[in-house]
């Protein structure tokens, strides 16, 4: 996660009451990162990202971390130190800028929270950067490089209008045997 410096981090002279710290956690670790921490009584959230996998039975939805290795949290009350969230199971460290630990105003936390609750609800088809009527190329087929028109697209199967042999075409293709063309 890229963090500017700007109007997303907080300056340490603000109250830190809506302000979200950054723990960078261990590998493939920030769900026990996350439970971890709500054990502690920290408010924590790990901004989950939904994505599809193919598989045998047609594709799948996972969620995966937004931002591999990195989580947010609170203190769950005013007086609650941070300096124990360095020794908790799941969390490699604090992520700090200097000595000072690095803060995202709740302003960007919501957008972060919006996005994903976006997301979470999409289809496949919402998702796929494929749509109807637009230009694509073929590639990976022996027809590599031809383009052509997006009729419809589903879960499994794109089906572009290409034009072969002077006549137009419907071919029935996979999501990665296109992309989208450059015009």
């Amino acid at each position: 996660m890229t963090l500017a410096h700007g109007d997303n981090l907080a300056s340490t002279n603000k109250p830190t009451a809506n302000r979200w710290y950054l723990a960078y956690t261990k590998p493939r670790q920030e769900q026990i990162a996350l439970t971890n921490l709500e054990q502690q009584a920290f408010e924590a959230y790990l901004p989950l990202y939904k994505k599809f996998k193919k598989t045998e039975q047609g594709p799948v939805a996972l969620f995966e971390p937004m931002f591999p290795r990195y989580i947010l949290f609170r203190p769950g009350k005013p007086e609650q130190s941070i300096s124990v969230v360095r020794h908790t199971k799941g969390i490699a460290s604090i992520v700090r800028f200097g000595f000072e630990p690095a803060m995202l105003n709740d302003e960007l936390v919501q957008r972060i929270r919006l996005l994903e609750q976006d997301r979470s609800h999409a289809t496949m088809q919402e998702l796929s950067n494929l749509k109807i009527g637009q230009a694509v190329r073929l590639k990976h087929t022996a027809l590599g490089g031809v383009e052509g028109l997006i009729q419809s697209v589903s879960s499994k199967r794109v089906a572009v209008l290409l034009e072969i042999l002077g006549r137009p075409t419907l071919v029935q293709l996979a999501h990665h045997q296109v992309e989208v063309a450059d015009h």
